[in-house]
């Protein structure tokens, strides 16, 4: 059995009634058993002075492509469609085993160093088993799958699929890595999105996700022009389409909904179906900004995802934080996205996207241990007297002020010390291989 006591904390609990409390945590293996004032255990294996900290839920990204950390600048200044076909898909073809598995290190490793215990993950076509030995590895909780793409133009060989070979291709490292280490990891479905999809391949999908109770994870309404592509290759726009084939359900995650009509929002209310807002991702893309004020009012469900790293470039869910709250006020006042609305889509409402709120996403005794203790004692966070936390951590905080990450009961990084990633040896093998793959680009073929 494993124990950890953090002792004198500030917890923010963000339970059902958002409680904040001063006090300690005792964690046992990989639960939360106790919260409260002046803790006592005999023989913790491990104790914590968080004395002058703050210990907060995990942040839960909910649109996070680990296969392109290694693409960090190798695709500024692109719009969507022309970022894929120029850049992202010819480096997605160039990956190898070896290169995948750094470049999901190298994004988890960042994702632990800035706080996040939990991401929804799309890979690439290939090699997915590589990636996902490497969240394995790291200790992050995350709900990954290979990307499917049947059809398309201007997608290099490497990756376009035969249908079948797709679907089985899926099913397979599902029943590999489906619940893996006691559920850490589970296994979503991706699509990458309609553009890239045949019909057959999206009900297949979506059988297949009834059949092994699992989440569909895909993008939708990014960009307009790819908008204007569903349109003419289905007749109608994209979250019309998927709920036409059956796909708009409880189980799909929908990453960006940048560009939705009144109809659109009123089918992903009436069926449930979760949007991961990605307010960095579309910036950098110049795709626009999601009328995340209007679907909060129709109680649409959000949460917040940093998207890859090559479009973003960080995967830092304070900067996430900071965006969704202060691009909105322009348009619609600056009481319209406030700091506990943001940091709640960052905690809570990550877990609740996933199907996991009864399982992480907030501090409390039975849920999982996956939490962030930060260090605001810094000039950037000061003054503290008189100011609520959470708009410190919002607005003011930065990744650096992570100090200590622990996903499962499990102690990740602490004292800004990796414990279960060697940062160097990532640092150096992400160098090598992105030299590797750009070298492969020119034999890339489109088809």
């Amino acid at each position: 059995m494993s124990s950890i006591l953090i002792k004198n904390a500030q917890i923010i609990t963000m339970d059902e009634n958002e409680s904040i409390l001063k006090g300690d945590m005792y964690i046992e293996n990989d639960c939360i058993k106790e919260i409260g004032p002046n803790l006592r255990y005999d023989n913790v294996e491990k104790v914590i002075d968080a004395t002058n900290r703050v210990v907060i839920p995990g942040f839960i990204q909910t649109h996070i492509h680990l296969c392109q950390t290694l693409f960090r600048g190798q695709a500024d200044d692109l719009e969507l469609l022309d970022w894929l076909k120029k850049r992202i898909w010819p480096l997605e073809a160039s990956h190898d085993e070896e290169s995948i598995y750094y470049s999901a290190m190298l994004g988890t490793g960042e994702l632990i160093q800035s706080g996040t215990t939990c991401v929804v993950d799309m890979e690439t076509v290939n090699h997915t088993d590589s990636a996902l030995q490497a969240i394995a590895q790291s200790g992050i909780r995350a709900l990954s799958g290979k990307v499917m793409m049947d059809m398309g133009g201007e997608v290099p060989d490497l990756l376009h699929e035969k249908t079948d070979a797709s679907i089985q291709q899926s099913v397979d490292l599902l029943e590999k890595w489906h619940n893996h280490d006691n559920g850490r990891i589970q296994y979503a479905f991706c699509p990458r999105f309609v553009v890239s999809c045949t019909e057959e391949l999206l009900t297949n999908v979506r059988d297949l996700a009834i059949q092994y109770d699992t989440m569909i994870h895909t993008h939708a309404s990014e960009n307009r022009s790819e908008i204007e592509l569903v349109e003419a290759e289905r007749g109608m726009r994209n979250v019309v389409y998927l709920d036409h084939i059956g796909l708009a359900t409880e189980r799909l995650i929908l990453a960006h909904c940048v560009w939705l009509n009144e109809e659109e929002k009123q089918i992903i209310k009436k069926r449930n179906v979760k949007v991961a807002h990605c307010p960095g991702s579309n910036l950098k893309l110049a795709s626009g900004i999601a009328d995340v004020p209007d679907m909060l009012d129709k109680e649409i469900h959000l949460s917040l995802g940093a998207d890859g790293a090559p479009c973003n470039n960080s995967l830092d869910m304070f900067n996430e934080m900071r965006l969704a709250a202060v691009i909105q006020k322009p348009a619609h006042g600056p009481t319209c996205m406030n700091a506990k609305a943001v940091f709640r889509m960052a905690t809570i409402g990550g877990a609740k996207a996933i199907g996991l709120d009864s399982q992480i996403g907030s501090l409390e005794v039975g849920k999982k241990a996956d939490l962030a203790i930060l260090n605001l004692n810094k000039f950037h966070a000061y003054p503290a007297a008189e100011v609520d936390i959470i708009s410190r951590i919002v607005y003011s905080a930065s990744k650096a002020d992570v100090e200590t990450t622990i996903v499962n009961g499990k102690v990740l990084m602490e004292n800004r010390i990796m414990r279960t990633i060697d940062e160097n040896i990532v640092l150096s093998e992400a160098d090598r291989s992105i030299k590797r793959l750009l070298k492969r680009l020119p034999s890339i073929v489109t088809v």
